[in-house]
Order: structure tokens, then C-alpha cells, then sequence
């Protein structure tokens, strides 16, 4: 696979879970990398490695102030957009704050982006879009209605970034990614997902809590998956390509049952008295749809995506990483 390299690249909330990993990456490539953060979700414990680097560069800022959008994306070749707030619970609490930052903070950096003649905008689009859509796996064409305040506003991006794209010309990509999991995913806090959540329950010798009786299935994606997408979307040359939203998955379901038993066999390796702690189950969340599974056939033909990592793979990367670093 070619390499991005020698480019200027913003990354918004680089200081998150899958935005600290994709500047990992474009830094090991010799690209100068500007990351815009306001720390909201973001930890500057995942960029401490990069800033002594001369080809690295933040901005800390909010994407709902436009003149900070305007100073991050000038001269920059591509746009990787990450910020959000994310969390399904958390946007039903505040679907206000949900709609100013994952909206309009969306339209800001849209906006600045285009102004500045970036060369492409890849953007996180989300599962949660196929609301209450019944078919499976998700094929990108056909949605149901969203479930939540958060699934609207990634929607609602979809549409800013084809319209912005018919208005403006400005290249867009949009990745649809299914839950992402993987090294520097935050597992504390309220709104932590499932599995760093299951993860520290287990290493502290406690039970985690599946919502509802666990045959609900999810297509968990290892972060590399991820980075991998990323990277065919800002090399891609095709134009049939561009101004495309793709499923960025594995292509394959979870329970969650499955997931904590592979979960709690990882970490048994490394504490043995992991082994016998069982789950509590209590009731279904609100919001939550029943199944996810995606198809990645469109990726895969347009873009050439090739996940690497299963999801068994994927855990046992990631359950070493937390195991060592928490």
C-alpha cells in the first residue's frame, strides 16, 4: 500500500482515542501534522509523545469558534475530522452541546476547510446513522430513522459534506465507522464505551454490567482498520471515490456475551484470578439498536479497504495495551 508523505495534514481532536492514533501514524510518514483540540474528550496524555516533534504542531481551540477552524487550516493539504462528542447516553442527556459541536462545529471546519482550498476532507461519519433500520449487514444507501440526538447530527453531516461538495467543490469522504476500539480508548468516566469499560472492570476484580441479557451484536473495528481507511481516503485518486460515505468495519458480528468472554480470557493470561468473574445483567439502554453488522463491499471496491485486524486479533492488541498502561 502507498503512504501519505511529506503533506500537511489537520487533524481535529487529535487528542482523542482515534485521533491521537491517526497523528501517530502521519508522523511516522515525515507529514507535518497540526492537530486542533479543546480537550473537552481529548487527553493531553495522548499527544505528549509527539510534541517535541518539529513536524507537530497544536492548536488548542474549539471548532464552534470559526477564527480558530480559519488559523488551523491554513496551508494545510487534507483535513482529517474527528472532533465530536460522542456517546449515545451522553447526547440524550444534551443533545445541546451534542448539536453545537458535532453540527455546527462540523459546518465551521466544512466551511474553513473549503475557504482555504484544502485538497480533501475525511471525516468520522458514524454507525449510529442506520437508526432503526432492520437490515443486515448495513449497506451505506439504505437508512432508517436515527435513535438518538447524536445519530442525527452525524447524519446531518453527511448531508453538509454532499451539499458542501455539489455547492463548493471541496472533495469529502465521509467513513462510517463501527464501533472503533483499541490502544488509548478511555475507559473512565460516565460515558466510556463498552470495552475499555468491561476492560477496567475486569482488572479491578469487578463485575461489568451488560445492558439487557447480552445477545445484543455489535461489528467491533480495531483502530488499524481505521488508520487503514483513513489513509485510502486521502490517497485515493479515483473520482468515483470521492463524495462518498463508506462503512469502515470488520464485517463480521459480537455479542456482547462473545466480547466479554474473549475479554476476560485475554486478561486471565495476565490475572489469573480474572477468570472466574462473571457479568451483571441489567436493562437495554436507551437509544441502542439490537444488531450492527456492516458491508464493506463499497469500501473495498472504491477505496481498496482491506481490514487487517479481526475482532479476536484486535482485543488481544488491545487488552496487552491496557494491561500495560493502566
Amino acid at each position: 500500500m502507498q503512504k501519505v508523505e511529506k503533506h500537511k495534514i489537520l487533524i481535529t481532536g487529535g487528542a482523542g482515542f482515534i485521533g491521537s492514533n491517526l497523528v501517530e501514524r502521519f508522523l511516522a510518514q515525515e507529514n507535518e501534522v497540526i492537530v486542533l483540540d479543546n480537550f473537552l474528550t481529548g487527553k493531553p496524555e495522548n499527544i505528549a509523545p509527539f510534541i517535541g516533534n518539529r513536524r507537530f504542531r497544536l492548536i488548542v481551540g474549539d471548532i464552534r469558534d470559526m477564527a480558530k477552524c480559519r488559523e488551523a487550516v491554513e496551508g494545510v493539504d487534507y483535513v482529517l475530522h474527528e472532533a465530536a462528542i460522542g456517546s449515545v447516553p451522553r447526547s440524550i442527556k444534551d443533545p445541546m452541546t451534542s448539536t453545537e459541536i458535532n453540527i455546527g462545529g462540523f459546518v465551521n471546519m466544512l466551511f474553513a476547510a473549503q475557504e482555504a482550498k484544502v485538497k480533501r476532507f475525511v471525516y468520522a461519519a458514524s454507525s449510529s446513522t442506520y437508526g432503526d433500520s432492520k437490515t443486515l449487514p448495513k449497506v451505506e444507501n439504505e437508512i432508517g430513522k436515527p435513535l438518538s440526538p447524536y445519530a442525527i447530527t452525524k447524519y446531518v453531516d453527511e448531508l453538509f459534506a454532499e451539499n458542501f461538495s455539489r455547492l463548493y467543490g471541496i472533495e469529502t469522504i465521509g467513513l462510517r465507522y463501527f464501533n472503533v476500539f483499541g490502544r488509548r480508548q478511555d475507559p473512565f468516566g460516565a460515558y466510556a464505551a463498552v470495552i475499555p469499560k468491561f476492560v477496567m472492570s475486569l482488572m479491578k476484580h469487578e463485575s461489568p454490567v451488560i445492558n439487557g441479557d447480552g445477545s445484543y451484536s455489535r461489528d467491533f473495528t480495531y483502530v488499524d482498520n481505521v488508520i487503514q481507511a483513513n489513509e485510502l481516503a486521502l490517497l485515493t485518486e479515483n473520482p468515483e471515490a470521492v463524495n462518498q460515505v463508506y462503512n469502515i468495519a470488520f464485517g463480521e458480528r459480537t455479542t456482547l456475551n462473545e466480547l466479554f468472554i474473549c475479554l476476560r480470557e485475554n486478561l486471565s493470561k495476565f490475572d489469573p484470578g480474572i477468570s472466574g468473574i462473571e457479568p451483571i445483567y441489567g436493562p437495554n439502554r436507551a437509544g441502542d439498536i439490537p444488531h450492527s453488522l456492516a458491508c464493506i463491499d463499497k469500501a473495498a471496491k472504491l477505496l481498496g479497504y482491506a481490514p487487517k485486524f479481526n475482532v479476536r486479533q484486535g482485543l488481544k492488541a488491545a487488552t496487552e495495551w491496557y494491561y500495560e498502561n493502566l
